[in-house]
């Protein structure tokens, strides 16, 4: 064969922060990651869910990106037009709330600066901390556009904005009204439904008595909130409760106050709850709202825009909410109107953002229609247009479209999309256009002003998939790339975003859905399956994983972890594990690279006459043609660790552990036919391995890659490897399993007998059947090799030798006669000793298993701790007693 000299080498140890940096340079001046748009070939496309320009990578942005990585750097190399629009959500009450406690710190608040200049100090903000995540995510090896950047609030997602909300605007889906919202006092916006999140507290129950008005009696109504009471303009009862039908006449006295309020009979009070009573507060309640509505009651607000109590709260006026509330309790109780408080566990609503308690109130807002929407997101989902993995999320998602409120999207907040909304200060004509307009349409003057709200951001992200194409414009990009073909992301934000991103594709784009597949994720929790929070000192953060492991190891571990449904318990060990599998990797190309740096790149033709090589080579090419389609199947059905495991059993297992320790005599043979078989197998299926665990572990594949033999391409831009049928090899492969069989047999005898590695054996076997007898007998030399053999005997038939130990594989029998090879007493000496010891352990882990305190009081997972450890002793035990039964058999 002839050999070449070559300058090509790998470093003894793989030291990934020089090899990542270089990589990503390198592909950024190849334009690697650039979209191709080429007639006649398939398209693959992907908008990354934009992450917060406040944001900071963690460890569900690394999981999230990793699995889109692998996907669309697996299309890339498949031939696909490929596609992977990145960019960043301008986020704005997070991001007004970063800068205005900036400003904070200057002494200063946004109404010193005026919007404007706040705006623009904003802007200023964005140009020199923004890009911190985007940075982040290249440093993961992500392989987006990045020339294709955008940003929510850029010139051209302005656009589509402006488009979408005059859009809807004039076909009647956008209107402007009074009605209940959730409001933030600290944030003093009003928030979407699912920008509440409800965290189980344990409050008060209030129980109070509500006076008749003609003293007669008394109700008693129970509330969480006694503050709003004063806001109450009705006492509701069911129509059937026949304890309250004379009050239909009479009234109710309200407490600590002069009003008379009256009763209700209203469908919505379910009789047998309580006293069948329901306290009625339409402005600070949802469900009170709508009764009110129903029955014409007054609409009392009792608390301003930052939940202090205004001047409808009468004597309270100037209270911050919850002091109001102490002090409501205590004037109850004195003037005998409290009847009973008891302890209450139930969810509090609080801002996404600040974690406040959010107050339901009544405001003048922007709303979307989304009744018409919904149902067509949902007709998309049911007909199959769009996919959603895993299945268990299809009721959900169905139960919560089924129930959708319109959508609140105006935010009292500066930094966003401004309402295109003018409002004639002389005629009250409300004007909603495109183009910022000069003048009234109706009346012509040009005393008009802008709405001062911004829109929710999430209304500028649900237009993303298209709008980073360029929407409103037709553009090749729609053209080529649109629908895109997955979406993945959180299942948290399911109805945040994904819902409403199907809802307005479908609207804006003909009925065309925005993404085929929606593949939802679990969160990242601890290893004990919890929450991660810096309170608690769990957090795994990606960037310190990444200089401590490598950003390989980082995303085989994210990859090996995305089981569909399953909730993922990362762990830092499970890192460092895989850590040693990107060494594995690194080390098989050390040893293949002495054997064949300087080949010319045509060794590999040796592959095209797969049924000449020799058996191992043949084993070798159909365990990698399966592994190929197992691979592609799994991908193709997202089934992230799938992939990491075939992968991982098949370069681990079978090409490092066996397949090179097997090849090793003939990479050394004399036989140069030998030889160059073994080198040209070897190195084609390196070449493969390369290739398909790439989209998971770029950085050191792309490394070891540009050290082979010859001139090459860039492996990001290289074929992905197709499935080869004709190597498939059922005869091939039965027969190594049957010598590996063996090998591992005599391998555990070795292993529990504690032979001396350099110590060779004689071997027996009795293998009934004629043809494999025939067949091991054949494989002597190997078997020698791999086992470190004295001699080897094999016959159809025969008697145990003598003090021998014994395996069973399928129907053979395999013996080694350990006389002379293990002394005996020393042995059992030892064996005593680690007995001596594992009851001692064992002992005392039951002592605190059998102990009631203990099973009471220790966290559960110390518990299962502790189990553990006693199973493990056990199983120890189970060896000690079948070692020393071993050593009766010798004498």
């Amino acid at each position: 064969m002839n050999m070449k000299e070559s300058g090509k080498t790998l470093a003894k140890s793989y030291e990934f922060d020089n090899v990542e940096e270089k990589w990503l340079q390198r592909w950024t001046e190849a334009g690697s990651f650039r979209a191709t748009m080429e007639e006649g070939r398939p398209s693959f496309s992907v908008v990354i869910p934009p992450p917060n320009v406040t944001g900071v990578l963690h460890v569900g942005h690394a999981l999230n990106n990793t699995m889109q990585d692998v996907l669309v750097r697996y299309h890339r190399m498949c031939g696909d037009n490929t596609v992977w629009i990145p960019g960043t959500d301008h986020a704005g009450i997070a991001t007004q709330n970063v800068v205005e406690r900036q400003l904070a710190t200057e002494g200063k608040n946004r109404h010193d600066l005026g919007r404007e200049a706040f705006i623009e100090r904003v802007w200023e903000w964005r140009k020199e901390k923004g890009g911190t995540i985007i940075n982040q995510l290249k440093r993961m090896g992500a392989s987006c556009d990045w020339e294709r950047e955008r940003f929510t609030m850029d010139e051209g997602l302005s656009v589509s904005v402006r488009e979408a909300f005059v859009d809807l605007y004039k076909k009647g889906l956008i209107y402007k009204g009074d009605y209940i919202v959730n409001w933030c006092p600290r944030c003093l916006t009003a928030l979407a439904d699912d920008e509440v999140e409800h965290e189980d507290k344990k409050g008060k129950l209030y129980h109070i008595r509500y006076p008749f008005a003609d003293g007669s009696g008394h109700v008693v109504v129970a509330t969480t909130r006694p503050e709003t009471m004063l806001g109450d303009t009705g006492v509701a009862v069911h129509p059937d409760d026949e304890r309250y039908s004379h009050l239909a006449d009479v009234g109710i006295r309200l407490p600590l106050t002069d009003r008379t309020i009256p009763v209700v009979f209203d469908h919505h009070v379910q009789k047998d709850f309580g006293t069948g009573a329901l306290k009625v507060t339409p402005a600070h309640d949802r469900d009170d709202y709508e009764i009110g509505l129903r029955h014409s009651l007054d609409i009392l607000k009792v608390m301003d825009d930052h939940g202090v109590m205004n001047e409808a709260a009468g004597a309270y006026v100037g209270l911050d909410r919850f002091k109001c509330r102490k002090q409501i309790v205590s004037d109850l109780e004195e003037q005998g109107f409290l009847e009973e408080i008891e302890d209450y566990d139930h969810a509090v609503g609080q801002c996404y953002r600040c974690a406040t308690v959010v107050e339901p109130t009544t405001s003048l807002q922007w709303f979307v229609s989304v009744r018409p929407l919904a149902d067509k997101a949902v007709a998309a989902v049911k007909d199959g247009r769009i996919t959603i993995y895993p299945k268990t999320w299809y009721n959900t998602f169905y139960s919560w479209m089924d129930n959708i409120r319109d959508w609140c999207i105006s935010r009292q907040i500066w930094w966003g999309h401004r309402i295109p909304a003018w409002t004639c200060s002389d005629c009250g004509e409300l004007m909603v256009e495109s183009a910022d307009p000069e003048c009234c349409s109706k009346c012509g003057s040009k005393n008009i002003v802008q709405e001062t709200d911004v829109l929710d951001t999430w209304f500028s992200s649900a237009l993303w998939p298209f709008s980073t194409m360029g929407w409103p414009e037709k553009t090749q990009e729609l053209e080529f790339f649109y629908p895109t073909s997955v979406l993945i992301t959180s299942f948290d934000i399911l109805f945040f975003w994904v819902a409403r991103m199907m809802m307005f594709g479908l609207h804006f784009m003909e009925d065309e859905v925005p993404f085929k597949d929606v593949y939802l994720h679990a969160l990242v929790r601890d290893k004990h399956g919890k929450k991660m929070s810096k309170s608690t000192g769990n957090v795994i953060d990606p960037l310190v994983v990444m200089e401590q492991y490598g950003t390989d190891a980082m995303r085989f571990t994210l990859t090996a972890f995305a089981a569909q449904g399953r909730e993922i318990k990362l762990d830092e060990e499970r890192i460092e594990g895989y850590r040693f599998f990107i060494n594995k990797i690194w080390n098989a190309a050390r040893f293949a690279l002495m054997h064949v740096e300087g080949c010319d790149t045509d060794i590999t033709d040796v592959v095209k006459n797969h049924r000449e090589l020799p058996l191992i080579h043949q084993w070798i090419l159909s365990r990698i043609a399966r592994t190929i389609e197992d691979v592609r199947r799994a991908l193709d059905e997202y089934r992230f660790n799938d992939a990491a495991s075939v992968l991982y059993q098949f370069i681990w297992h079978e090409f490092c552990d066996w397949y090179l320790e097997w090849i090793k005599s003939d990479l050394f043979s004399k036989d140069e036919v030998l030889r160059d078989q073994a080198r040209g197998t070897l190195l084609y299926v390196l070449e493969t391995v390369l290739k398909l665990i790439h989209p998971i572990t770029p950085f050191v594949t792309e490394e070891i890659w540009s050290v082979l033999p010859g001139e090459r391409a860039l492996l990001v831009s290289s074929e992905y490897p197709q499935g080869e049928e004709q190597w498939k090899n059922d005869g091939a492969e039965s027969r190594v399993d049957l010598l590996m069989g063996i090998i591992t047999g005599f391998r555990n005898i070795r292993s529990e007998a504690d032979v001396h590695p350099s110590a060779k054996i004689d071997a027996f076997i009795i293998c009934a059947d004629k043809g494999n007898a025939e067949f091991i007998r054949s494989f002597s030399t190997s078997l020698s090799d791999m086992i470190r053999l004295e001699s080897l005997s094999v016959d159809q038939e025969g008697e145990k030798p003598k003090d021998a130990a014994t395996y069973i594989y399928q129907d053979i029998e395999l013996y080694v006669p350990l006389k002379g090879l293990v002394d005996v007493d020393k042995e059992r000496e030892k064996l005593a000793r680690e007995r001596g010891k594992i009851d001692k352990s064992l002992k005392q882990i039951n002592g605190k298993l059998g102990n009631q305190k203990f099973l009471a009081n220790a966290p559960p997972e110390i518990v299962a701790k502790e189990q553990g450890k006693k199973e493990e002793l056990e199983a120890k035990l189970a060896k000690i007693n079948e070692a020393e039964r071993r050593l009766e058999e010798i004498g």
